[in-house]
């Protein structure tokens, strides 16, 4: 599986786990201690990620949780560019994902901002011209599975095979990627939307299957419904169900943890590297 991406001409290897976190610029994300709306929250909330270990840090100005409220695109540029102004005069060479499906949104933390990577959790369903737009900006586009919108996904669970009609999806949309000249795909199956519980696990239990594209594997499942259903709970609740599946991603292949806490990502990570270096043959 391919063990690298390319930021800014550098490489950064993804051979050993890294974590991304998460700093959403909403007021509605699904965890409510994710959200970050004052300079001094964005700060603050960087500053810990960098120093708990984070790699890569998400900017997000609309929530794609079910049933979130529509934001306007000059409202998410709004958002998002105040973000990444703040972050961008303390933290000249953080790399930086723009968690958008947009692509003037993107063309513009990119081009304005030097934003490294677009994370679109759309894949390109929602805006036609985010694949061409992130092939001429030459970053990672981070490649996610998902149905509808936020208003509608969670209607659009109907699966033959979750895994199979995934892996469809990703072949012919990294195929089209690939065409025009993107380099760096990042993918992600896209746990909690368009799936239920149940194909969240299918999806999770199969993950290697997604091995065969050669592109390092995202896994984002923090304090998702997959978790605090099952176990009756809040997402508030849901870090100790979080750790437990961020190790399994690890165990099935997962290069990129996206979360929302990372010092407890990063734990996951230092044991599960300890445990894979005691078992060797």
């Amino acid at each position: 599986m391919k063990s690298f991406i390319t930021i800014n001409g550098k490489i950064l290897d993804v051979s050993q786990p890294i974590v991304m976190a998460i700093i959403n610029i909403t007021p509605d994300s699904f965890f409510s201690g994710s959200r970050h709306c004052t300079p001094e929250n964005i700060l603050a909330a960087t500053q810990r990620a960098v120093d708990f270990g984070a790699t890569i840090i998400d900017i997000g100005g609309y929530s794609t949780r079910p049933d979130a409220n529509f934001v306007s695109e000059k409202e998410e540029e709004k958002r998002v560019c105040k973000a990444l102004d703040i972050i961008r005069w303390r933290f000249p060479n953080l790399p930086i994902s723009i968690d958008t499906f947009r692509s003037k949104i993107a063309q513009k933390a990119v081009n304005d901002f030097h934003a490294n990577i677009i994370n679109d959790i759309s894949g390109g369903e929602l805006d036609n011209k985010m694949f061409q737009t992130s092939a001429q900006l030459n970053v990672p586009y981070i490649l996610t599975h998902s149905r509808g919108n936020s208003q509608t996904m969670q209607k659009l669970t109907n699966y033959q095979s979750a895994t199979k009609e995934v892996l469809d999806f990703f072949i012919k949309k990294t195929n089209e990627l690939q065409q025009l000249g993107m380099k760096d795909i990042i993918i992600d199956p896209g746990f909690g939307f368009a799936k239920t519980v149940a194909q969240n696990y299918e999806l999770l239990k199969n993950l290697r299957t997604f091995e065969i594209l050669n592109m390092p594997i995202l896994g984002g499942i923090s304090r998702k419904s997959m978790i605090y259903k099952p176990l009756q709970t809040t997402p508030d609740l849901a870090l100790n169900g979080t750790s437990i599946l961020n190790t399994l991603l690890l165990r099935e292949g997962a290069s990129i943890l996206r979360v929302h806490d990372v010092k407890e990502a990063m734990e996951a990570i230092t044991l599960f590297k300890l445990f894979q270096e005691n078992t060797k043959n």
